[in-house]
């Protein structure tokens, strides 16, 4: 059995003529509805707004007619605007109750169809036969209240669904659409379509590399952070490989295409975000499941009822029809309509508020039930570039000297290490100029020469000789444990000093860690990063699960094997690399500080970019999925203690006069149990 990729249910592949493909897959789906809503999302989403525009106007004139104005024949334009409201507006609830008939099992769909029915079907016949029935109500208001409460939430769930569908195109917008191609000693622009495995790029400073391939000629560091999660940026050198779609930092480079299309990494990794996106089950509603039992037990209810009343109670065909209509409307699910999206409205509102974007009522019901938190690094605990953290001053000068001194070397630098320095000097506000000379060493670091004439050189032990850094490699070796860069500066032929560089921690991942512990939840630190740096942060968050040197594929599958252990997984992640873990894990969570992938493949979005605010979307889906069971309590109880009633369990004491004053008792009922569901679902907004 195939699983429908919308609404989750079973479909057998033999059977259904509901097919689409998509990038070489087939998918299956119960409904056209479904179908529709896979393959164009957009006309779906028009449809529902569509509906919502003629149904609610029509919905606010039956209620009026009902409640304030008396009209001689309110009843008949009453019934013309239920009509098309019940057919048009309505008619995707008789699809689903088709295809639930068709799986064999009764959801939302089944309850809305049969009430809304009911009740208009009723009311109708009253309108236009009121001498046939003893009580002369309608219930057009039911049926058209009902039906506009729900496609309201079907719209905002739609509109959240189609926001969260761009995380592939996110992903290959990562890839250059023209690319430099070298053709007999000639620079010529191709589209990245025409590019084929052995051609010849050149790749400017600034672009990205267009694909999978190998540096024939220059050097040049390349930031691969959006899809390695590596945070400080590789030297890439003749005979090097290089990733599609990562950016070309420092200096140009000709490379080999290795691999093009399908088989390039960059599209490996879509191909990961499309299948976890499609292999994830819905998790079936509460809703549905109560309804499953609900529906047919009322029906059975309505029938058996009806029927004793009629052949034995003998109460007459008006009145056992009265009573078999009555059940099903006392049935209706009016606070049912409501008990999901009240509390979503608040909880998305609340969250709002917070920093935190909800792109669905299935995320915060997902982060209810989260058993293990899954970290990136690189942009989700630390900052995501490198900041100087230590100043080590080895001949006596001052650290602010020292730092002058890398600041005037670095001044012409584009790298990410050399603006992490002149940023440290601006706000230490250390007055330095630009050099007479400037020469950059690529991999190893730069030599200048200041005003006065003074040879300045800052980079790795590449550009010094050994006798020079004897007394210090000791105190560098100790940075280098703890994961930082060293870059050792040079005055002449005298080394003054050591700057580290390091990825710091953001300011609330202690205080993030520390909540997730407090709150049980199992934590690993899984980073596309080196093992040294990885642990080193982990030492100081207090991560004993850490995972380094992983590829997307690797994050992915460690997400796999915790699920298949029966937990339930958060992913928290910034970057590409990022996007098939966050998809794969049953909710995943994205700084919105990060890439447009990760924000797109969340199903939370963070946009204040602390990590703490995680530790509140897991709380406040938490409450918001406890809210929601106490909704659906009440939306239940007054069914539950009503239906008897309208079973005729009074007409022995008041006999079948009780259906006098029935109608009122329902109306009051369901008003009161939607007054005590929304005043419950307010109560979020005040949550701690």
């Amino acid at each position: 059995m195939a699983t429908d990729p919308v609404c989750g249910m079973q479909v057998n592949e033999a059977e259904s003529k509901l097919v689409s493909e998509r990038s070489g897959r087939r998918y299956y789906f119960c409904s056209t509805t479904c179908k529709i809503q896979f393959e164009k999302p957009e006309r779906e989403l028009k449809s529902l707004k569509t509906a919502l525009q003629i149904s609610w106007p029509l919905t606010a004139v039956v209620a009026v007619l009902t409640y304030i104005i008396s009209l001689a024949y309110g009843n008949y334009l009453m019934f013309v605007l239920a009509s098309i409201i019940q057919f048009y507006a309505g008619q995707r609830f008789y699809a689903g109750i088709i295809d639930a008939i068709k799986n064999r099992s009764a959801n939302m769909d089944t309850l809305i169809a049969i009430g809304t029915s009911a009740a208009w079907l009723y009311s109708t016949a009253v309108t236009f036969a009121p001498g046939a029935f003893a009580s002369g109500g309608v219930y057009f208001d039911t049926s058209t209240i009902i039906i506009s409460l729900i496609l309201t939430g079907t719209y905002l769930q739609r509109l959240a669904e189609a926001r969260a569908s761009s995380a592939v195109s996110a992903l290959m917008a990562l890839q250059p659409k023209v690319v430099h191609t070298i053709v007999l000693g000639k620079i010529v622009d191709r589209p990245i379509e025409q590019i084929r495995a052995g051609d010849l790029l050149l790749v400017k400073t600034g672009e990205k590399i267009p694909t999978d391939s190998v540096v024939v000629y220059g050097s040049s560091s390349v930031d691969e952070s959006m899809i390695t999660g590596e945070s400080m940026p590789i030297t890439k050198r003749a005979g090097d490989s290089v990733i599609g779609g990562t950016m070309n930092a420092t200096g140009p480079l000709r490379i080999k295409a290795a691999k093009v299309g399908e088989d390039t990494a960059l599209s490996q990794i879509i191909k990961i975000v499309e299948d976890a996106a499609s292999s994830k089950v819905p998790i079936q509603k509460l809703a549905d499941k109560i309804s499953s039992y609900f529906v047919p037990l009322v029906v059975f209810i309505g029938i058996v009822s009806s029927l004793a009343w009629y052949l034995i109670g003998g109460v007459g065909l008006n009145f056992a029809t009265l009573i078999f209509v009555s059940v099903l409307i006392i049935a209706c699910p009016c606070a049912l309509g409501i008990a999901t999206p009240a509390a979503l409205l608040v909880a998305s509102g609340r969250a709002a508020r917070e920093g935190i974007l909800v792109k669905s009522g299935e995320s915060l019901q997902r982060a209810s039930m989260v058993d293990v938190v899954v970290l990136d690094k690189t942009g989700t605990l630390t900052k995501g570039k490198p900041e100087v953290t230590d100043i080590i001053s080895v001949s006596g000068d001052s650290t602010r000297k020292i730092l002058r001194f890398a600041a005037i070397a670095e001044t012409n630098s584009e790298h990410v290490i050399g603006k992490a320095i002149i940023e440290k000097a601006s706000k230490d506000k250390i007055r330095f100029e630009f050099p007479k000379k400037f020469t950059y060493k690529q991999g190893s670091g730069v030599i200048a020469l200041d005003r006065a004439g003074r040879k300045i050189t800052v980079g790795n032990r590449d550009l010094f000789g050994k006798g020079q850094l004897e007394h210090l490699e000791k105190e560098a070796q100790k940075m280098e444990l703890q994961g930082k860069t060293v870059l050792i500066v040079g005055v002449g032929k005298e080394v003054i000093g050591i700057i580290a560089l390091a990825d710091v921690l953001k300011e609330d991942s202690r205080r993030a860690i520390a909540a997730l512990k407090s709150m049980g939840k199992e934590i690993w630190l899984i980073t596309g990063d080196n093992e040294r740096v990885a642990n080193a942060i982990a030492m100081q968050l207090g991560i004993k699960n850490v995972m380094a040197h992983t590829k997307p594929k690797d994050k992915m599958r460690k997400i796999s094997e915790l699920q298949k252990q029966g937990k339930r997984v958060a992913m928290i992640g910034d970057g590409v690399n990022d996007a098939p873990a966050l998809t794969r894990a049953d909710i995943g969570i994205a700084i919105g500080a990060g890439t447009e992938v990760a924000i797109q493949a969340g199903g939370i979005i963070l946009v204040r970019n602390r990590v703490y605010d995680a530790v509140v979307a897991l709380e406040l889906g938490k409450m918001t999925m406890s809210k929601i069971k106490q909704n659906l309590f009440w939306a239940f109880g007054y069914n539950i203690i009503l239906i008897p009633v309208a079973a005729g369990a009074l007409i022995p004491i008041f006999t079948t006069s009780v259906y006098n004053f029935l109608p009122l008792l329902a109306a009051l009922a369901m008003a009161f149990s939607s007054v005590t569901v929304v005043a419950n679902s307010l109560l979020l907004a005040r949550a701690k």
